[in-house]
């Protein structure tokens, strides 16, 4: 128990993300959840995946004010893309 939070508390997201440990146990979280129709988990694990590949993608970039100014924007487009996809399953559809 001692190594797993050691585990947690040392890394980074990003560098946790893409770590082979922590994808594999996504992927029986995300096989188990699908198993038994856990809408829930589901609904979370997309939540956490689509907001890491927004990040990913819009913190690339330079300095400039235009490139900061265009991550900008498609931070936020992509935060509301996720907003909205998850009211809808939560809320909406049912």
């Amino acid at each position: 128990m001692d190594q797993i939070i050691d585990f947690l508390t040392s890394k980074s997201l990003a560098e946790m993300a893409a770590d082979p440990r922590v994808i594999f146990g996504v992927a029986v979280i995300f096989v188990l959840a699908v198993l038994f129709r856990w809408k829930y988990v589901l609904l979370f694990l997309f939540a956490i995946g689509a907001t890491m590949a927004v990040l990913r993608y819009t913190s690339g970039g330079g300095t400039s004010e235009i490139i900061a100014d265009r991550n900008m924007m498609l931070f936020i487009a992509g935060t509301i893309v996720i907003a909205v996809v998850l009211i809808y399953y939560l809320f909406i559809r049912d």
